[in-house]
């Protein structure tokens, strides 16, 4: 009998997944359900894949990769997708599919499959990894070909007695990981609409706020973040502190309208305390510590990078290269940013570095200036020579012939 190695989350697609694949292909579903951070007891959701007819179920413990090998490049690579999205599902992609290709070899089946839906970006992170890793694996991704609708596959799930977290009343999606969680479907559609207070799990309302701000000193270490307010601490549980403070102060909600790799534009709701602040934190630390052309050549293979890596293109050797770059970048990237969170607000007020190009005596005006005011004069002479040369042989407007209408036609 075929067997099938399935992505499993415990949502509703994958839940329904199990018996329609079981149905449809006649065949042993193998449940793998990865732990990047969901914050919820997993070995639940391992006996809810066995209830829904699964003949095995792995629990994988994946956080500390997860955030080593995938969280913490894109925070060196100050990688925001469209300037906002810290992409913490898309980031978890390339993960769960090397994963899914290594069990599918331990369990030696020819499939694997996920929940993914014909319209998403996650269909394209998944199967083009998967087919990097092990182009023979067959890829299924039941819920890109059954058609159902969301109150479909409820009734479906209700018929063959598969319990779903999901009801038509609260029909949204959420992914959630160490990273961040995202919302969608529903009243979220409607990008007019207010997102009701109720979808919000990681993040306090400013209502709901301490009336007094938090400041937060965060170091790093060669682009790696190490230290809160002085106190060591290791990658996850710095992301989980971090996270825990900032969402009290209602930092880390994002409401955008994203540009999908498919095509459409898909208003998106977003829950990332930590991210949100140790992107702001890492970008103003690294801005301190490079020259001027070095920043804005980073800046502007951070935009590749985060592209790469939305768009499911994590195994390739761009991204590979990139990192190299990055890598040598946060040489110099060592030092502490201060910031103040208050009510939702996350500002720097204060950063600080053993290598800071800022330099004291020539920025200031007061007495210590060290300045050689005397060189300004030639620079801008040298400096404006081009601009010099271009209007001392611009044409002269007023010597051009001018034209003018008379009678039947124009006349030069």
């Amino acid at each position: 009998m075929e067997r099938i190695v399935l992505a499993y989350s415990g949502g509703l697609d994958t839940s329904v997944a199990i018996p329609w694949l079981a149905e449809k292909y006649g065949a042993q579903i193998i449940a793998v359900t990865m732990d990047l951070g969901q914050g919820k007891e997993l070995e639940e959701v391992r006996d809810r894949a066995l209830a829904a007819g699964a003949v095995r179920a792995h629990v994988l413990d994946l956080r500390e990769e997860f955030a080593r090998e995938y969280v913490l490049p894109a925070l060196k690579a100050d990688a925001l997708y469209e300037d906002r999205y810290p992409m913490a599902t898309a980031l978890s992609r390339p993960l769960i599919a090397r994963k899914l290709v290594e069990i599918a070899e331990i369990e030696q089946t020819s499939a694997v499959a996920h929940g993914c839906t014909g319209k998403g970006n996650d269909q394209v992170r998944l199967d083009v990894t998967v087919r990097a890793l092990n182009p023979h694996l067959k890829v299924i991704a039941p819920a890109r070909i059954w058609g159902m609708t969301r109150a479909d596959e409820i009734e479906y799930a209700r018929a063959r007695g598969v319990p779903v977290p999901a009801t038509v009343e609260t029909p949204y999606s959420t992914d959630t990981n160490l990273w961040g969680r995202s919302i969608e479907c529903g009243a979220l559609e409607d990008p007019w609409q207010e997102p009701p207070e109720n979808i919000y799990a990681e993040t306090k309302s400013a209502a709901e706020c301490p009336d007094h701000p938090a400041y937060i000193e965060l170091g790093f270490s060669r682009g790696v973040p190490t230290v809160i307010n002085g106190v060591p601490m290791p990658l996850l549980d710095l992301i989980a502190s971090l996270g825990m403070i900032a969402g009290a102060h209602g930092v880390g909600r994002i409401d955008m309208v994203e540009n999908r790799l498919v095509g459409i534009k898909s208003r998106e709701i977003y829950e990332a305390p930590a991210a949100v602040v140790l992107h702001a934190a890492h970008k103003e630390l690294q801005k301190l510590v490079t020259t001027r052309d070095l920043d804005r050549l980073a800046r502007f293979l951070s935009v590749q990078y985060a592209d790469l890596v939305y768009n499911g293109l994590w195994v390739t050797p761009a991204r590979e290269a990139l990192d190299a770059f990055m890598e040598k970048v946060q040489e110099r990237v060592t030092g502490t940013v201060r910031l103040r969170l208050f009510k939702g607000d996350s500002r720097i007020i204060g950063r600080q570095s053993p290598f800071a190009l800022y330099d004291h005596g020539l920025a200031t005006y007061d007495a210590g200036d060290t300045f050689d005011r005397s060189a300004a004069e030639g620079f801008i002479k040298i400096f404006g020579l081009p601009v010099e040369l271009s209007a001392r042989k611009a044409p002269n407007v007023d010597s051009r012939q001018s034209t003018v209408v008379s009678h039947g036609g124009v006349v030069r």
